[in-house]
């Protein structure tokens, strides 16, 4: 068998895209070029190799074992390659690629846009994308490179990646600025549950969330009349409705609105970046993520 590392980057290429892919349909796309430009580099790959690296199912190709155990060699290799290539000093202002972000709607407002103006300005050839969080799917994510940052919280965040501490976020009571209670210092426990509330439910209970845990914990409950799957339209419902909501400080920021603190306490929560260790040696990305960090308040220390 001829050394791997001897065999045309080409093949190395195309194996791992049908690694990834288990489709050769969607290998040539990813690499553009043909179907049958695809079979053939496969062909050539296996005569190397020596044995299949492959066999069709009803779905597409699976990989033979022997395939499976170079998985993780050729990445590292093409890994390696693309560092070798890649120019080693940074220039923000020429910079040219794409940061892929996954994250809640919440960082979207509270981090992204942020880091959206500054990134414009400093790095306007960096391209930016998001993504909704897919928690059951983020690590897979990462490992397809069809990620580069997370925003999520330490709970969510797979061990493996490198992850840095963003902020810790706590809650207010937000309302409209000429709100009946808007001149108030602090709300009475009772005033609070006589308010109608607007909840944020992006899973689990839609008329329930932490606030309402509270409550519970000394015989008390509030009532919700209305319930969003969403933050971005909240703002909007606060400020023409005489509702009231709990939600994360930073979303008040800028937002138009009076906001004062609950009457009991309500545990926060602590949002991090996130990323794959094919990046975390990446100029570019090292940058992207030390402007993020500075968004933040965060000095841009490497993370774990």
């Amino acid at each position: 068998m001829r050394d791997i590392r001897t065999i045309d980057l080409n093949l190395l290429r195309a194996l791992d895209a049908v690694l990834d892919e288990r489709n050769l349909s969607r290998a040539a796309e990813r690499l553009g070029v043909t179907q049958p430009a695809v079979s053939g580099m496969l062909t050539r790959l296996q005569e190397s190799v020596g044995e299949p690296l492959f066999v069709r199912s009803q779905r597409g190709v699976q990989p033979t074992l022997r395939a499976l155990d170079l998985a993780g060699p050729v990445k590292r290799i093409l890994a390696d390659v693309e560092i070798l290539l890649r120019p080693s000093r940074f220039d923000p202002e020429t910079a040219s690629f794409t940061l892929t972000v996954a994250a809640t709607d919440y960082a979207l407002q509270a981090i992204v846009l942020p880091f959206v103006a500054k990134l414009r300005s400093l790095a306007p050839g960096i391209r930016l994308a998001t993504r909704p969080i897919d928690e059951d799917r983020i690590a897979q994510q990462f490992d397809r490179d069809d990620l580069d940052l997370a925003l999520m919280t330490p709970e969510t965040a797979p061990p493996d990646l490198h992850a840095r501490r963003l902020f810790d976020e706590s809650y207010v009571c937000a309302m409209r600025s000429d709100h009946p209670d808007a001149s108030t210092n602090a709300l009475s426990l009772d005033r609070f549950c006589a308010l109608d509330h607007a909840l944020v439910s992006l899973a689990g209970d839609s008329f329930r969330g932490v606030t309402d845990d509270a409550l519970a914990q000394i015989g008390r409950s509030r009532r919700i009349t209305l319930s969003l799957h969403s933050f971005l339209a909240l703002a909007e419902v606060l400020r023409t409705t005489d509702l009231v909501a709990v939600v994360p400080r930073r979303l008040v920021a800028g937002a138009g609105l009076a906001s004062c603190e609950p009457p009991i306490a309500i545990s926060g929560f602590t949002k991090l970046a996130a990323w794959h260790g094919r990046t975390h040696h990446d100029e570019g990305h090292r940058w992207a993520r030390a402007l993020l960090f500075e968004t933040c308040g965060v000095a841009g220390q490497p993370g774990r």
